[in-house]
C-alpha cells in the first residue's frame, strides 16, 4: 500500500524515475489502482479572463508584454460572459472552472473584487473554482476563500536550480511563499511544472522533490509539456518526447500518490493512445475545451469520444474533499 511521505530525498525519487519505463508505468499503474475509482478523471475548463500585457518575463509565456506574440490581448471579462461559459461547461460534464489572469500578482482593486464576483457566482452553480492569478498575499487568499475558491493555481514551473534560466522578474521561493498563504487560507493548492525548458532529467527530479517534500503535498499536480509559441524565447525548443511525458507522469503518481495528477499543457500533440497510457500510468484530470490559455487543447467532443473508448468516467466536484468553505458540497 502506497504511503504518503514528505521526507523523500533526491537519490529516492531519481531510483523510481529512472526505472526501465514498463516497470515504472505497472508500479505507478498498481499504486493508482489501490484508490477507488481509478477510472475516473476529473474534467476542468480553463477561461482566459484576462490576457495578455503580463510584465514578467517566463521564458515560455506569450502572455508577456516583452515578447512579440500574436496572442489575443483583451482586459478583464465581464462576470456575464464567464458565468455563462461556466454554465456551459457543466452542462457539458466539466467539474472545475479555472479562471487565468495574466497578472503577476493580484491587486487590492476594482478587478480583484470582479474576479471575487465570479468566484462567488461560479461556485453558487456548483462547480469548483480554481483561480491562477500570480503571486498574493495571505489577506487576498482569505477573501478568495470566503468568496467560495475551492483552488489556486500557482505552478513552481521547473526546479530551484533550473528556475533562473527561465525567470528572472520572480524567485522560486516567491512561489513558494504564496502556495503557504494559500495553504494557510485552506484553499487547495494546484502546483506543477513544465517540461521541456531545457531542463536536465535532475531538475526534473527536483522540481518533484520540492513538491513532495511540502508540509502537506499540493492536491492536484498539473504536469504540462512546453506547448513553443513563438515570438518568446523558447519558440524553438523541440516538442517534448511521450516517453519524458508518461514518465513525469509515473514518477508523481508514486512520489504523490493521492494528489491528482493533471495531464495539462502539451495533450494536443498526444495520440489517443499515449494519453491511455498516461492516464494508466497516474494521471486522472485533464483540461477539456479548445484552448488552454494560449494555445489549442483537443475539442471536448475528441475527448468524450476517448473517454467512452477507455471506459473513463468523469469525477464529480468537491469530491473527497472538505474545507471550511466547501463542506456543503462534499461528497465522501
Amino acid at each position: 500500500m502506497s504511503i504518503v511521505r514528505n521526507n523523500w530525498t533526491f537519490d529516492e525519487i531519481a531510483a523510481i524515475y529512472h526505472k526501465p519505463l514498463l516497470d515504472l508505468i505497472y508500479e505507478a499503474a498498481t499504486v493508482h489502482r489501490e484508490h477507488k475509482n481509478y477510472a475516473e478523471v476529473q474534467i476542468s475548463s480553463l477561461v482566459n479572463i484576462k490576457s495578455g500585457g503580463c510584465p514578467e518575463d517566463c521564458a515560455y509565456c506569450p502572455q508577456a508584454a516583452r515578447y512579440h506574440t500574436e496572442i489575443d490581448v483583451h482586459a478583464l471579462l465581464k462576470q456575464e460572459e464567464v458565468l455563462a461559459t461556466a454554465k456551459q461547461a457543466k452542462e457539458a460534464g466539466v467539474s472545475r472552472m479555472c479562471l487565468g489572469a495574466a497578472w503577476r500578482e493580484v491587486r487590492d482593486n476594482r478587478d480583484f473584487d470582479r474576479v471575487l464576483d465570479m468566484v462567488r457566482g461560479i461556485n453558487d452553480i456548483g462547480m469548483e473554482v480554481c483561480c491562477t492569478l500570480g503571486m498574493l498575499t495571505y489577506e487576498q487568499a482569505q477573501r478568495l476563500a470566503e468568496a467560495g475558491l475551492y483552488a489556486y493555481n500557482h505552478n513552481i514551473d521547473t526546479s530551484s536550480e533550473h528556475y533562473g534560466e527561465i525567470i528572472t522578474t520572480r524567485t522560486i521561493d516567491d512561489r513558494l511563499k504564496t502556495l503557504d498563504h494559500v495553504r494557510k487560507a485552506n484553499l487547495t493548492i494546484c502546483s506543477g511544472g513544465i517540461v521541456g525548458l531545457g531542463e536536465k532529467d535532475s531538475d526534473r527530479i527536483n522540481m518533484l522533490l520540492l513538491l513532495a517534500n511540502l508540509p502537506k503535498h499540493p492536491e492536484s499536480v498539473p504536469i504540462n509539456a512546453l506547448v513553443p509559441v513563438q515570438g518568446t524565447p523558447l519558440e524553438n525548443q523541440p516538442r517534448v518526447p511521450f516517453h519524458d511525458m508518461v514518465r513525469m507522469i509515473a514518477t508523481t503518481r508514486l512520489v504523490l500518490p493521492k494528489s491528482v495528477v493533471r495531464l495539462s499543457a502539451g495533450r494536443r500533440e498526444m495520440s489517443m493512445a499515449e494519453q491511455a497510457l498516461c492516464f494508466m500510468a497516474g494521471a486522472n484530470s485533464i483540461f477539456a475545451g479548445d484552448k488552454l490559455l494560449t494555445t489549442d487543447n483537443p475539442s471536448f467532443e475528441e475527448d468524450m469520444n476517448m473517454f467512452e473508448l477507455l471506459g473513463l468516467t468523469a469525477r464529480k466536484p468537491f469530491k473527497d474533499v472538505i474545507t471550511h468553505n466547501h463542506s456543503e458540497h462534499a461528497q465522501l
